[in-house]
Parts: C-alpha cells; sequence; structure tokens
C-alpha cells in the first residue's frame, strides 16, 4: 500500500505499505542465503483447486513493455527477462488450459524459512479539495525539493537509511522535514496541499496504505496513491501500546489500535509522531472506477491476487503460491488459505524473502478483514523453467 502501495508502494505504491501496525519478527527480516528448495506442484497444498485461470489472468497484465517502471530483477534471482517471455507466451492461453500452462512454463520453488503474511486495503473517505468545515487534515502531493539519494550524490556522513533528502537552492541535499515537522507546518504556504480529510486518524492509515479512494464533497469521486515518502525510517505505531503495556506484541490489530485512540484523543498527536516517516501523494487517474488502486508495478492490484513484497529481492510479475491460515471468513473464522498471487506491489515494512502483504480490496470491509491478518504463511516462488536461483538447493 501496498503496501501504498504501498509505500508503500514503500511503498513506492499502494502499500502500500503495511497494515500489520507491530512489526512481528516472525519473517520479517531479510537473512543470508534463504534456502530455496525445488518442489512438485502436488506439494503445494490446494493447488488442484485453485483457480488457475484466474491466476493466469492476473499474471498476464505484466506483459505490457510500457509501463513506466518496468521490472527488475530481484536478489533471489528471478529473471524479468525470462519471466517476461513467459508472460507474453500466455497471451491466448485458453482458460481450460490455464493449469497445464503454468506447470509446463513454471517450476516451484519453495522459501525454507517461517513465512509471515499481513493485510492492506484501500481506504474509502470523504474529502474537500479545499479546506472547509470538518475537512483539515491535508494530504500532500511531493514537494520539488525532494530528491531521491543515490551513491553518487549521497553526502559523506549522509545516514544511509535515507534514500531521500531536501536539495536545498545550494545544491545541499539535507534531511527532509519529518512527520513531527510538517503537522508543525514545516511545508505549509507551499501549495502542496492535494485534499483534505476531517481525521488525522484517517490521514496516517492513507499514509499505511499508500493510496485512498475519497468521496468530494463535490459529489466527484478522487482516487490518490503514492508518490515520495521523506525517506525517514518507518515506526509502527501499534507498538507505542506494547511499550506501555496495553498490549501483548502480536495483538495490535488496526481495529484495536483505533479504539484506544478513540478512547484517548489526547493520544493523538503524540502517537503519530512517533512515525517519523511521511507520505506524499498524487492523484491517480489510471483503472476505471471500479478498479483496484495502482501498485508499485504500475498495474492496478487485484483483491485477492496482488502481493505486496520485498522488491529488492523479489520481480514484480513473479507468482507467488501463498499458503497460510487466515481470519477471512464470517465473524474472522479462521480459514484455509492457498492461493496463487503476483508479486506486484511493496511496503516499506514488507522486509525479507518470506514476508508478503495480502491486498484484500477497497472499502470498509476489505479493511476489516485486512486489519485482522497477522499470520504465519508459507511461500513457494514460480519460477521460470530454465532459470536458477540464486541459493537454490539442487534436488
Amino acid at each position: 500500500m501496498g503496501g501504498g502501495t504501498r509505500a508503500f508502494a514503500a511503498c513506492a505504491s499502494l502499500c502500500a505499505v503495511w497494515l500489520a501496525i507491530t512489526a512481528p519478527a516472525s519473517g520479517a527480516k531479510t537473512v543470508n542465503g534463504p534456502e530455496l528448495t525445488p518442489v512438485d506442484f502436488n506439494d503445494l497444498a490446494g493447488w488442484v483447486e485453485e483457480d488457475h485461470a484466474a491466476a493466469l489472468s492476473a499474471f498476464v497484465r505484466h506483459c505490457d513493455d510500457g509501463r513506466r517502471n518496468p521490472a527488475k530483477s530481484g536478489a533471489l534471482g528471478v529473471d524479468a527477462a525470462a519471466l517476461a517471455q513467459v508472460c507474453r507466451t500466455a497471451r491466448g492461453v485458453e482458460p481450460s488450459r490455464a493449469r497445464a500452462f503454468l506447470e509446463e512454463n513454471f517450476r516451484p520453488v519453495r522459501i525454507e524459512m517461517p513465512g509471515f503474511v499481513t493485510g492492506y486495503f484501500e481506504p474509502e473517505l470523504e474529502g474537500s479539495r479545499s479546506r472547509i468545515g470538518k475537512f483539515t487534515v491535508p494530504l500532500l502531493s511531493k514537494p520539488d525539493d525532494l530528491v531521491k539519494v543515490t551513491d553518487e550524490n549521497r553526502p559523506r556522513g549522509f545516514d544511509p537509511v535515507f534514500a531521500f533528502a531536501r536539495k536545498l537552492d545550494n545544491g545541499r541535499l539535507v534531511e527532509h522535514p519529518d512527520r513531527g515537522e510538517i503537522m508543525n507546518g514545516a511545508l505549509d504556504g507551499r501549495g502542496l496541499e492535494l485534499v483534505w480529510l476531517a481525521d488525522p486518524v484517517d490521514a496516517f492509515y492513507v499514509h499505511i496504505q499508500g493510496s485512498a479512494r475519497i468521496r468530494l464533497t463535490d459529489g466527484g469521486v478522487m482516487r490518490v496513491g503514492y508518490a515520495a515518502k521523506t525517506g525517514h525510517p518507518y515506526f509502527p505505531i501499534g507498538r507505542v501500546m506494547i511499550e506501555r503495556g496495553l498490549a501483548d506484541p502480536g495483538t495490535v490489530t488496526m481495529d484495536v489500535l483505533r479504539g484506544w485512540l478513540a478512547e484517548n484523543p489526547d493520544e493523538v498527536d503524540g502517537v503519530l509522531r512517533r512515525n517519523r516517516s511521511y507520505i506524499f501523494f498524487r492523484e491517480v487517474k489510471a483503472g476505471g472506477p471500479d478498479a483496484g488502486p495502482v501498485g508499485a508495478a504500475d498495474i492496478p492490484l487485484i483483491a485477492g491476487r496482488s502481493l505486496a513484497v520485498d522488491k529488492a529481492l523479489h520481480t514484480f510479475g513473479t507468482p507467488v503460491f501463498v499458503e497460510a491460515e487466515l481470519p477471512t471468513g464470517r465473524d474472522g473464522t479462521i480459514e484455509p488459505f492457498r492461493r496463487l498471487m503476483i508479486a506486484e506491489d511493496t511496503g516499506s515494512a514488507i522486509v525479507g524473502p518470506a514476508r508478503g502483504d495480502i491486498f484484500i480490496g477497497s472499502g470498509g470491509k476489505a479493511g476489516d478483514i485486512a486489519g485482522r491478518i497477522q499470520h504465519e504463511a508459507r511461500f513457494t516462488l514460480l519460477v521460470p523453467k530454465g532459470v536458477t536461483l540464486a541459493g537454490e538447493v539442487k534436488r
């Protein structure tokens, strides 16, 4: 929102960036050389029952070579060019042959480490293009002095954690104002206000998700997506409740945190400032009103098929089979989740080879489901035949 996007399309997108607000340790850190084990398709629980035609339809959207951000090969070794070739071959495959095509052109490779998934969604909120009445909390567009920091322009001694900086008139790069400074007015008067919302907590969660659909006071609908971020490290604000002994690790869902903040409005300002990272937005015109938000891969996301991943490790467009037990049933009951998803979004908190964020959809119902997901999972990559991954164990 995704991660987003990201954020969350982290998120260079939707991320979206991350709904699991307590940063669970399981599967959340990159390890050196995760073991990658080739398996058979019949080793994937639920593979036979999967809707292969729907999965293949989601995959072939990545055949478009005209996107703004073409896929790059991730460090795990899924070759973007080989993936694109399979994608082009997939065009025109009859739905009845979807399973056969996938099995003929891919081989499953399991990531042998504990995995972890969260869920994210696209909020739907009320807003205004101008500051009127209750609409006093802005979402900001990208400042023109915000630049990406690379090895070539990084100043000596500049904290390597920062991928973005503020470029002064003299060309010097400095740390950009963080969330607290922006809340104090550091960017006021520059005309960056894209849209105004009524609730600072709602606005914060748009930052977490990386996108939103906004119902405007004039009767129109506006969609916003991730444009950039200040570069400051992300802090999961749910950790505040854990630090204070108000909740145990792994129990602070979005609903729990929002409920606590609603009961303690005096805490809102200070808690939000703990997350120094700040997201900037752009108005998104792509796709129809029923299409999903655009993720980091420049493709509208599909509920239940789009997966936000660590983009440094994974290649966008890679099919990823996810096996988990998730609270997606009625009233949050646990159900088996066996789904071939497509890696096509990212998020600043989605870190590690076996860490994923599942796009649930748009609106309140999707948010209810997404907010409950903080669960273990198993990840299996579908790798184009003829491609060998770094660290892959020979059978």
